[in-house]
C-alpha cells in the first residue's frame, strides 16, 4: 500500500514482481457473501464511496474507484492474478467460513495462510480446515498472548513491531511459536526486528526487501 492503491491486484502484482515472500491482504463479507478484498470495515477510506461493506452487493461494491481506477477485488481474483503465498486476514467468524470453502475447493492449504486478531475466528478455521497455518495477530497483548496463540493452534504471532520485547520473543519460540512483527517501513525498525530475532516482518514498501539484503 506504500507505493500502490491499497489491497487492489495491481499493489499484489507489484508486491510479487519485487519479489516479497508472502502477499498480505484483508477479508471481509459483502452483503452477498462475497470475499472482499479490504482493509477497513467501511469503503469510505479506499475508495470513493462511502458506508460499510456488509451493506452493499458485490455489484455494488464493483462500481467503486480504490484507487488509480483499480475495483474492488475478490479473493478468487487475487488467486488468479498472483501465484505467491498469501496471508489473509478475516475479520470474523462469518469470513472464516466462507474463506474454508475456498481453501478446500481449490486445495491452498499448502498456499493460504490464515491470520486474525480475533481468537474465535483463529479457532474456527484451523477447526474448519486441518491442517491450516494460522496466525494470531495482536496491537496489544498481555504476558498470556503465547498462551492465547497456543490455545487456538495458531504457529505464528504478528505482534506491533513498537510493542515486541525479546522476553515476548523468546518465549514465543521457546513453546514452538514464531513471531513476526508489523509494520517495518524502514531501516532502523528493521535494525530492531533482527535484533529482536522475530523470524518476519510486514512493509507497506518493497524496497524494504532491498534495504534488508544489503544490510544482511
Amino acid at each position: 500500500m506504500g507505493v500502490e492503491p491499497e489491497n487492489t491486484l495491481r499493489s499484489f502484482r507489484r508486491a510479487e514482481q519485487a519479489g516479497m515472500d508472502a502477499i498480505e491482504l484483508d477479508l471481509h463479507l459483502s452483503k452477498d457473501g462475497a470475499l472482499v478484498v479490504m482493509h477497513d470495515a467501511d469503503v469510505d477510506r479506499t475508495t470513493d464511496g462511502s458506508g460499510p461493506i456488509a451493506e452493499r452487493t458485490l455489484a455494488e461494491l464493483r462500481e467503486l474507484d480504490a484507487g488509480g481506477g483499480e475495483r474492488v477485488p475478490v479473493f478468487e481474483e487475487v488467486l488468479d492474478a498472483v501465484g505467491s503465498p498469501i496471508q489473509a486476514e478475516i475479520k470474523d467468524v462469518a469470513a472464516a467460513r466462507a474463506l474454508a470453502e475456498v481453501i478446500h475447493a481449490r486445495s491452498l492449504v499448502e498456499r493460504v495462510e490464515v491470520s486474525s486478531f480475533h481468537d474465535e475466528a483463529v479457532a474456527e478455521i484451523a477447526r474448519l480446515v486441518p491442517g491450516v497455518r494460522t496466525v494470531l495477530i495482536a496491537s496489544r497483548w498481555g504476558a498470556d498472548v503465547v498462551d492465547r496463540a497456543k490455545a487456538v493452534g495458531a504457529g505464528t504471532l504478528a505482534l506491533g513491531i513498537r510493542r515486541v520485547t525479546l522476553e515476548v520473543v523468546e518465549n514465543a519460540h521457546a513453546n514452538g511459536v514464531r513471531v513476526i512483527g508489523w509494520v517495518v517501513n524502514t531501516e532502523e525498525r528493521l535494525r530492531l526486528a533482527r535484533a529482536l530475532g522475530l523470524d518476519g516482518v510486514t512493509t507497506d514498501f518493497p524496497e524494504i526487501r532491498r534495504a534488508a539484503r544489503l544490510s544482511g
